[in-house]
């Protein structure tokens, strides 16, 4: 089961209503003005001139060297291209003023701590980690990285698959109350995703470049398979670990779309071989990473603690807590109530143009 967030879907409805705008006013003064038309057929004209027709006077109708007529009043030429200025100088100065750029980042490992991440496949079970993050605005995500450790001598083609998923913080989009499985909900991942976020390499929906930062990089503890149901969920980790340490670059070919709003942000990487460890970062957040509050920590679960996660630092390792490296880079989106003020706005310039033209 998962989720789709709804002020994704508000901000496309605008956007479409917007659009609708749009095609109606260039309907509406593409008008061939150097042709004879029958008045009739002109939706505008026909509604415009119905007491000019009951009152049995003509029906003004646009000639070679007149323009559309309003209440018998001439719109020239020059007075419909004006107008078409005026809002498209408007759209274009508007829109990008409303787009900033976003970036967030909880900065570079700490060597504290490796945590599995991945998909299931034969003879594994899916492992996920997840950490969050906050969004002050409604954003579109074109970019992210994130930073986990691959097996000594692993080659980087051996990253078969890279998904990106997207949570609420509970409970949005989970069961309350919960299952009593763990110690706590609270601050964790949903149970479930935000659908419409999902990206995956495999279904063409994101593209990757991993990088080789250090070929020795070693970790203080991991957790890759002591993540049990309470009471038992204290293992202490299993120990120290040292490997590759990779940077994987993803370009979201469909760029995610978010609300203003508390996120956890949850990588897989697929190997052909061995398994993708998720690399800790300061907690609290240091340059070059960009601080934010609330800060909650990284949680993790598999297939048989789900929908539940734990606490890596404070329910598994009694260690931390603990964040996860990784970065998003975006620009900002206007919300659904700026699209309809710039939309009732550009109406209202044409309105009260055409005003003085036929006042």
């Amino acid at each position: 089961m998962c989720n789709e967030d709804p002020s994704v879907k508000r901000t496309l409805l605008e956007l479409h209503r917007l659009a609708r705008v749009s095609s109606w006013l260039s309907r509406l003064f593409s008008r061939k003005m150097d042709e004879r038309q029958d008045c009739a057929g002109i939706p505008e004209i026909r509604k415009l001139g119905t007491q000019v027709a009951a009152s049995g006077e003509a029906l003004p109708c646009p000639g070679p060297r007149h323009a559309v007529a309003l209440e018998g009043r001439p719109m020239t030429k020059r007075l419909v291209i004006t107008c078409i200025a005026t809002v498209s100088i408007a759209i274009f100065i508007a829109m990008p003023a409303a787009a900033d750029s976003v970036f967030f980042s909880t900065g570079n490992p700490d060597g504290l701590i490796g945590t599995l991440s991945r998909p299931a496949s034969a003879g594994k079970i899916q492992t996920e980690t997840a950490d969050d993050f906050i969004l002050s605005h409604a954003t579109m995500i074109n970019q992210a990285t994130f930073t986990g450790l691959l097996p000594s001598g692993a080659a980087l083609s051996s990253i078969a698959d890279v998904e990106i998923e997207i949570y609420h913080v509970f409970p949005t989009d989970s069961a309350n109350p919960p299952s009593g499985n763990v110690p706590t909900r609270v601050n964790s991942p949903a149970d479930v995703e935000i659908a419409s976020a999902t990206r995956d390499r495999i279904a063409g929906s994101l593209s990757y470049t991993p990088s080789l930062l250090n070929s020795h990089f070693s970790v203080a503890n991991t957790v890759v398979t002591g993540i049990n149901k309470k009471p038992n969920q204290f293992t202490g980790g299993e120990g120290p670990a040292t490997g590759e340490e990779v940077q994987i670059s993803v370009i979201f070919n469909q760029p995610i779309v978010l609300g203003a709003d508390h996120y956890f942000f949850r990588p897989e990487v697929q190997l052909t071989n061995g398994d993708f460890l998720w690399l800790s970062a300061p907690k609290p957040i240091v340059p070059p990473g960009t601080p934010f509050s609330p800060d909650l920590q990284s949680w993790i679960r598999n297939d048989n603690l789900a929908p539940d996660w734990l606490r890596i630092g404070t329910d598994i390792t009694h260690q931390g807590p603990f964040n996860a490296s990784f970065s998003l880079t975006g620009t900002t989106v206007p919300e659904p109530s700026t699209l309809l003020l710039l939309g009732t706005g550009l109406l209202a310039l044409v309105g009260f143009t055409l005003k003085k033209a036929i006042a």
